[in-house]
Parts: C-alpha cells; sequence; structure tokens
C-alpha cells in the first residue's frame, strides 16, 4: 500500500510538472506572439471593424454629420456599373497575370538552380532587383518608355514592326496588356525565390537516379520535379492570386484606372470614391461598402475553392 501511494504522490507531482512547464511555455509564446497581435489589431483589426461601420453610413470622413443609411450603399453598388467594371476587371488582371507569374518565374528558379551555371548570383540578384523598386519609380519610368514619343515606340517604327508608334497606356486595347507585362517582369523575382526554395528541396539523389536511367532534362522537370513541388506551387499560386488581387500603386501611377477604365480595379476605384476629388465629395460610406463586397465575394470564391480541391482529393484518395 506505501509504494501504491508513493508511486501515485510521485505520478501527480510529475502531472503537476508538466502543467507547469506547458503554462510557463504557452506564456512565453503568447509573450513573443503579443507585439505582432497588438500591431495586427491596430492596423488590421481596427481598421476592418471601421470599414463594417462605415458601410451602414452616408460618410464623406471630412465631417461629423455621418448619417446611418442601412443597406443602402450596397444597393447602390449593385446598380453601379463602375464598380463592376471595377469588380471584373480585377478578376481579369488576376486570370491574366498569375499563371505568367507562376510559368516564368518557374522557368527562372529551375535554370538558376542548375549548379552548373556559372554566376547564378549574379542573375538571381539582377532578376530580384525589380522587386525591390519602388512601384512608383518603375511607373513613371515605363510612362517614358512606353509612351507616344519614348524609345519603345522608336525601336518598334524603326524595325517596322509597327508603321505608326503606338499608345500601349492610352489604349483600352493595350492598356491591361501592357499592365500585365510591367507587373510580371517587376514581381517576378519574388515568386522564383519561393520557387527555388521548393526546388532546393529535391534531393539531388532524385537527379542523378533519373540521370543514370537516361531520363533528359525536360523528362526529369515534369515527370519527377514538378509532382514533388507541387504542394509548394499551391502556395505560391495563392499569394501570387492575392497579391494581384489588391494590385494598386503600378496602375495608380501609369493609368489611374484609364483609358475609359479600362484597366479600372477594385482599388483604384475605392480611392477614387473615398480620396479623390474627382467625383465631387468623397463618399468613404460607399467606398467602405465597395471594399467589403468585393472582400466577400474573394472570400466566398476561395471557399468555394477549397471545398472542390478538398472533394477531388477525397475522390483521388478512394
Amino acid at each position: 500500500m506505501e509504494k501504491n501511494a508513493g508511486g501515485r504522490e510521485v505520478s501527480a507531482v510529475r502531472k503537476r510538472n508538466k502543467r507547469k512547464e506547458a503554462i510557463i511555455l504557452n506564456g512565453w509564446c503568447w509573450l513573443f506572439m503579443s507585439l505582432s497581435l497588438i500591431f495586427y489589431i491596430l492596423f488590421q483589426g481596427y481598421p476592418i471593424i471601421c470599414s463594417i461601420q462605415y458601410s451602414f453610413l452616408d460618410w464623406s470622413g471630412l465631417t461629423h454629420n455621418a448619417v446611418f443609411i442601412g443597406l443602402q450603399n450596397y444597393v447602390e453598388l449593385i446598380h453601379d456599373k463602375l464598380f463592376w467594371n471595377a469588380f471584373f476587371n480585377s478578376f481579369k488582371y488576376t486570370a491574366m497575370i498569375v499563371p505568367l507569374e507562376l510559368a516564368v518565374s518557374l522557368f527562372l528558379a529551375y535554370m538558376l538552380n542548375n549548379e552548373r551555371l556559372g554566376g547564378r548570383t549574379v542573375y538571381r540578384t539582377m532578376y530580384f532587383i525589380p522587386v525591390v523598386t519602388t512601384a512608383s519609380v518603375v511607373g513613371i519610368i515605363m510612362i517614358f518608355l512606353l509612351g507616344v514619343q519614348g524609345p519603345v515606340n522608336h525601336l518598334l517604327v524603326a524595325l517596322h514592326i509597327s508603321r505608326t508608334p503606338v499608345n500601349f497606356l492610352g489604349n483600352a486595347k493595350f492598356a491591361m496588356p501592357a499592365l500585365v507585362v510591367i507587373s510580371l517582369w517587376k514581381d517576378c523575382g519574388t515568386y522564383m525565390i519561393y520557387w527555388l526554395a521548393g526546388l532546393q528541396g529535391v534531393p539531388k539523389d532524385v537527379y542523378e537516379a533519373a540521370t543514370v536511367d537516361g531520363a533528359g532534362r525536360g523528362q526529369v522537370f515534369f515527370h519527377i520535379v514538378l509532382p514533388m513541388i507541387a504542394p509548394v506551387g499551391g502556395v505560391i499560386a495563392i499569394l501570387c492570386a492575392i497579391n494581384s488581387l489588391k494590385v494598386f500603386d503600378m496602375i495608380k501611377t501609369m493609368t489611374e484606372g484609364g483609358p475609359f477604365y479600362a484597366t479600372d480595379v477594385i482599388a483604384t476605384y475605392v480611392y477614387r470614391m473615398a480620396f479623390s476629388s474627382e467625383v465631387g465629395m468623397p463618399r468613404l460610406g460607399y467606398s467602405s461598402a465597395a471594399a467589403l463586397l468585393f472582400g466577400g465575394a474573394v472570400i466566398a470564391i476561395g471557399t468555394v475553392s477549397n471545398v472542390i480541391k478538398d472533394r477531388l482529393n477525397q475522390r483521388r484518395m478512394q
């Protein structure tokens, strides 16, 4: 009986010690997370709550006379053609830029992951420099380069590729593709680094075994490497889609949503309604409703796509 009692006391002490250790560990975790949590609440959580509140108001943001109007802003948005134009332009831009960025960045990463390539570090730096360049600076430079009297048009005319100069940013037909190409050049380096991280996780033995079996570089990539880095590719695709849906600075600098709202996206639409004087008195409540409606649509689309993906994975497992 004494031995059983002693054993119970020892086990009870061990349980208490484990609980103390768990409490201490959790305390340290919360302590290290507290700063990030505080900043998130201040600069993300609180503004979101305020935006929800503002969306029910008729308010310019410049006066104290905010009138509660319920869902009237949302009803007006549903009948606003410019809002839906910006709404679909956002997804159009995403559909154009995401596949290009994924493909080009993966190609660059695969080429630069080759240990036999000399000067790999230099090439990586060159492709990453546009990422750290300010978007407004890039936009101003590109306006000069793509202008009617710019060097690009001079080159096209001199090589007889085009008879007359092309107004890339002033023509509704060419403005969106031009923005896509410029954004591809600027942001491709970020996703190249992500792909490099995934490629460097592939064991060298896999390459060696495939080479011994007589597989070419293309066969190794499509049949071995690509399936192994597919999970990383899914994460990169999500990040790329998120960044493209919230594009603002490049479009604001280069076209401001023009010409004739051909490149107007939700970010520029919300900015114009909330802060710009071209629509008269700013409408902070209306713009908040537009941002929330678009955000809700993105969340709904993401939820549906995740459900479909889970069901497809379950069928494959079966």
